[in-house]
């Protein structure tokens, strides 16, 4: 499988805060951009010519792939579907078999690798990746009923049709297809509407590649179904980000089976690791600080005087963790500062500063600024999880549901009080002193309204 096709043109509605001012498929996982990710998964496996489709803050996609060699790009002008963006992809191939993939999806070189050489080794014209569904509601995905038929080389696990957002369910499409180009005129017949729909489904007039897939099924054509052998998120939704990291360093940790220090780095006498390190060049581990897990850290980190680490936890360059904060697992992006008592668990964005006494639980995006005392409530009273608005539409994430959903270029002020499962859009302030119990449109500041009470008071007040 020589030809892949990269879809990264979507507007990324439903990840805010996190998609507005930046495209959705350059979020970091791990400190890298998650279609970098993907291009690099595609260059291990074989594929030797990538074409990356985009339109939505293009140039960001380009910035975060465009050093990489065999990738070349094409512009979807009006988004209006994924198998529209597929084809005008196609036309830049020969008549040679090809991979479409999402660009926000986040998963294993293996999974994919698993996947073209289920492809290969079947007589069939398209497949596509599927996984099951487990605890999460079929309503929220394009799903796909799986059958078996006989192929060449015995029995094969096909897809028997596919329904948008049903009421129920047991595997969904994971956006990542391989066709034959035989299969290429089913992408131009798209009627440009999923009507695979369950009654009363409202879906949008958009050109989805699993409608095609449909077309090819009504056709008698056979559409192989492989299931995911390792972990996969698809990044549609805030919680997804948290998700889709934690995932990546704990299979990162996984790969770690000594510690590996590079020149120039140290780790102090007077450390406690349990567990092993990765250090890149010149980083320190000073004094009274503990490990417990599994530390990733690159090129020149101070991590120092008692910091506290504990689970599978990825730092990039140049970071500050130190003065007896807490961190547990964590995805820490470069020049972040976590300092004198902090507490932190899920993901930082390059540059944000946790410089004191402060609780934070969730995704905080870039050069975001966290005032001291700012916590984070992840527990509710009803001990439930919290409801979370998508597009007009409340769901109960699987995971992540009470966690604070921070975007770029925030600040927030001593002692706010962020209540569990609220989303800050970018560019956007939370004042001292507030309990923020909504969430917070991008570009605006939330301050507290105190009412004062002034009387007079002295030294007659004690008997004088």
């Amino acid at each position: 499988m020589e030809n892949a096709i990269v879809l990264a043109a979507g507007s990324g509605r439903k990840v805010w805060p996190y998609g507005e001012f930046r495209q959705k498929c350059t979020i970091p996982i791990a400190n890298k951009p998650i279609v970098r990710r993907t291009v690099e998964n595609l260059l291990e496996i074989g594929c030797q010519r990538i074409i990356v489709v985009v339109g939505h803050h293009a140039q960001q996609v380009r910035g975060a792939v465009g050093d990489i060699p065999n990738v070349v790009f094409v512009t979807q002008q009006t988004l209006d579907g994924t198998a529209s963006a597929a084809l005008i992809a196609v036309e830049h191939l020969e008549a040679e078999p090809y991979l479409v993939i999402h660009g926000d999806t986040v998963t294993t070189s293996e999974n994919l690798r698993n996947f073209v050489k289920a492809f290969c080794a079947s007589d069939v014209e398209a497949a596509a990746l599927v996984q099951p569904l487990g605890s999460e509601d079929a309503s929220d995905w394009l799903c796909a009923g799986i059958g078996t038929a006989d192929g060449n080389n015995g029995s094969l696990s096909t897809v028997t049709g596919i329904e948008g957002h049903p009421r129920g369910g047991s595997y969904r499409l994971c956006g990542v297809y391989a066709f034959q180009s035989s299969a290429t005129p089913y992408l131009l017949r798209n009627p440009g509407i999923v009507t695979s729909v369950p009654v009363g489904g409202m879906p949008p007039p958009e050109s989805e590649i699993a409608q095609s897939l449909q077309l090819m099924i009504d056709d008698g054509r056979t559409v192989l179904a492989v299931q995911t052998s390792d972990f996969f998120v698809d990044v549609d939704k805030p919680w997804h980000v948290l998700e889709a990291n934690r995932r990546c360093v704990e299979y990162l940790a996984k790969q770690v089976t000594e510690d590996r220090i590079a020149d120039g780095a140290k780790i102090s006498d007077a450390a406690e690791i349990n567990g092993h390190v990765v250090l890149g060049k010149n980083t320190v581990i000073g004094p009274r600080v503990v490990v417990n897990g599994t530390l990733i850290a690159g090129a020149n980190n101070n991590i120092t005087n008692g910091a506290i680490l504990h689970g599978n936890i990825y730092v990039g360059d140049q970071c500050r963790i130190s003065d007896y904060c807490d961190v547990e697992s964590s995805a820490i992006g470069n020049r972040c500062i976590i300092g004198h008592g902090a507490e932190m668990s899920g993901v930082l964005f390059d540059k944000v500063y946790l410089y004191h006494y402060c609780e934070m639980s969730g995704v905080f995006g870039c050069a975001t600024d966290i005032g001291a005392a700012t916590v984070c409530g992840t527990l509710r009273f009803d001990d439930k999880d919290t409801p979370i608005q998508v597009e007009g539409r409340y769901e109960v994430p699987p995971s992540g549901a009470n966690a604070t959903y921070m975007g770029d270029y925030c600040r927030t002020g001593v002692n706010a009080i962020i209540m569990p499962g609220r989303r800050i859009g970018s560019y956007s302030v939370v004042g001292p002193g507030v309990i923020l119990y909504d969430d917070v449109p991008s570009k605006t500041m939330v301050m507290a309204k105190q009412e004062l009470i002034t009387k007079p008071w002295g030294p007659e007040r004690y008997g004088w």
